[in-house]
């Protein structure tokens, strides 16, 4: 009868198998686990078409800011306001080869040239304020011609330089006249 009460089976773990259990599973995670980021959102790439709302939302804006790029698009920086230094901005960038265009008093097409940023061609300059207004500009790449308006309305793609235009100016005389009264 000794010999059967002897080699009962247990019916639970001890507190050494416990606690090697918990150890091996905390090694297996953390070297699993070790460089992935968990609910984090990866930045989109600055596009013209999102180039504003990802400012606006970037953590290194604070109210204002400027933006500038240089080595045809590929490098940008920001600026948080007039007196600070510019910061390399270190999300991604698909800005490749702009040209930046505004639309002078005779309301003709002017391509910008800004001039240069540590012995580099400037290709674009924006600035952005904190009700969420910017700089209004046209930019052109290989994909095609995009509006930025200065606050209202979204960023609109057009096949030409010239269409963004004629859509600047349409859209400024009707802004400039919903005040009028008669």
């Amino acid at each position: 009868m000794s010999y059967i009460k002897r080699y009962e089976v247990r019916k639970g773990f001890s507190l050494i198998e416990l606690l090697i259990v918990i150890l091996l599973v905390s090694i297996v995670y953390f070297l699993g686990f070790e460089g992935v980021e968990m609910g984090k959102k990866k930045p989109k790439a600055l596009t013209p078409l999102n180039l504003k709302s990802n400012i606006l939302s970037s953590e290194l804006f604070n109210g204002q800011a400027t933006l500038l790029c240089i080595n045809q698009c590929r490098s940008c920086y920001l600026r948080p306001d007039v007196s600070s230094e510019f910061q390399e901005y270190t999300s991604p960038i698909d800005l490749k080869n702009i040209q930046a265009y505004t639309i002078d008093k005779y309301n003709s097409l002017k391509r910008i040239e800004y001039g240069r940023y540590q012995d580099k061609k400037i290709c674009l300059i924006m600035d952005f304020y904190h009700n969420g207004s910017s700089t209004q500009i046209i930019l052109k790449n290989d994909q095609g011609s995009y509006f930025l308006p200065a606050f209202f309305g979204e960023p609109q793609a057009f096949s030409s330089p010239e269409e963004a235009k004629e859509y600047w100016l349409r859209n400024s005389t009707s802004v400039s006249d919903s005040g009028e009264f008669h």
